[in-house]
């Protein structure tokens, strides 16, 4: 019987050299960072990984390339979104080829409200899936930013999809609409938002989080004491980690790579998705949050 997925789940950023092509290197050091970091499993290609800047070669090839670092270490859940079905099945179907855990779709924009629709849209995606499927809610302008109940009268048509990833506000109330109205129809709910609402979720029964990797070593940490019981660890680190997640909420995948930068990661800092830049004195607000956070990272420290 396959395991339930649980834990923290970093989605992996995409590293890009200064002439804006893949940087190979830095992306096995974040393969190996966010596995020294005692995480339960990656995300890859997500919002969080610029993968609407990736070519279809690209993202085979570094889904190849994570999967053969990776090496069975850690479950990897695939980011299988396009809101034409016929390419995300593609995606998909390269999960079953690499062995991933599970292919992560965005309930498309396109369709919006559409419930019928929807239905009709992931029925397509999944069938004949080699992988569970789970069903990313992200708000507009990215996702449909479904209502609770249609998320769950969606899974309820779909049995091929067995999680949610639930990004909408309010995040903590729309994870309990979400459990109360799928029941059983759906193996387990995730939170996102950047790890930012990580407590209020996993006080409502969420299966964990999926945040950006900067400080994936602290989200293991919060996520582990949370199931050992610890409830005063996982909210001591959520407090002192929260001004840099929401500084991380502005500037995202600036913030993502500086910060990697900074523990020693990564080299390059480009990214080629759209988005504001860190001028000179974000930088050194960005310095004071660290310093001031202190963060007890269990490896690669900010010197």
């Amino acid at each position: 019987m396959t395991k339930t997925l649980a834990g923290a789940f970093p989605v992996l950023p995409t590293p890009f050299a200064a002439d804006g092509q893949i940087d190979k290197a830095d992306f096995a050091s974040i393969i190996d960072f966010v596995v020294e970091s005692n995480v339960d499993g990656v995300v890859y290609p997500g919002v969080a990984s610029e993968v609407e800047t990736l070519t279809s070669d690209e993202r085979r090839s570094q889904m190849l390339f994570l999967a053969e670092r990776l090496a069975g270490r850690l479950p990897i859940i695939i980011g299988a979104s396009d809101p034409d079905p016929a390419v995300a099945v593609k995606h998909v179907a390269q999960g079953g080829e690499i062995g991933a855990a599970a292919a992560m779709v965005i309930a498309p924009l396109a369709i919006g409200n559409d419930v019928a629709a929807q239905i009709a849209y992931f029925k397509a995606v999944s069938a004949g899936a080699p992988v569970p499927i789970m069903l990313q809610n992200q708000p507009k302008p990215i996702g449909a930013g479904l209502l609770p109940e249609e998320v769950a009268e969606i899974v309820k048509a779909v049995p091929e999809i067995r999680y949610v990833k639930e990004e909408t506000a309010p995040f903590g109330q729309n994870l309990t609409r979400i459990k109360n109205a799928a029941g059983d129809s759906v193996d387990a709910v995730f939170g996102g938002a950047g790890g930012r609402y990580v407590t209020d979720e996993l006080a409502r029964g969420a299966a964990g989080t999926m945040p950006a990797s900067e400080i994936a070593d602290i989200h293991a940490m919060m996520i582990h004491a949370w199931q050992k019981g610890d409830r005063e660890t996982t909210r001591r680190l959520y407090n002192i980690s929260l001004p840099l997640l929401n500084y991380q909420a502005i500037f995202r995948m600036h913030l993502t790579k500086e910060v990697l930068r900074r523990r020693g990661v990564i080299k390059n800092v480009f990214v080629r998705a759209k988005g504001p830049k860190f001028d000179a004195d974000d930088l050194i607000e960005l310095g004071n949050l660290l310093d001031d956070a202190d963060l007890p990272f269990t490896n690669h420290k900010i010197v």
